[in-house]
């Protein structure tokens, strides 16, 4: 049994042909391309969002420093007795008290 198991060990198979690297085409396929796709589309759309938010707070900042230009020029030229004062925000409340444990 030792010779035959040796011989099966010592034979060689037969050669296959190699294949040529410069012959092979690789491909990430349809579900590579989707996923590529996907985040693509993910990007570009984060990216429209950030910019739209970004000119709404420049926008309000711009409105917000024409109307306090526009609130000097008015306190500047009438008496003190007439203009309005800006409306403030009221003060934030206290923060409600810690529960006690046991």
């Amino acid at each position: 049994m030792n010779i035959l198991f040796s011989a099966l060990l010592a034979a060689s198979p037969s050669p296959s042909p190699s294949v040529d690297p410069s012959e092979v085409w690789y491909s990430p396929g349809t579900v590579g391309f989707l996923a590529v796709f996907g985040i693509t589309a993910a990007a570009i759309a984060l990216i429209f969002d950030m910019v739209r938010r970004v000119r709404r707070i420049r926008y309000r900042a711009e409105i917000a420093a024409r109307l306090d230009a526009e609130q000097e020029t008015v306190t500047s030229e009438k008496p003190a007795a007439t203009v309005k004062k800006a409306v403030t925000k009221p003060a934030r409340p206290a923060a409600p008290a810690k529960p006690k444990r046991d």
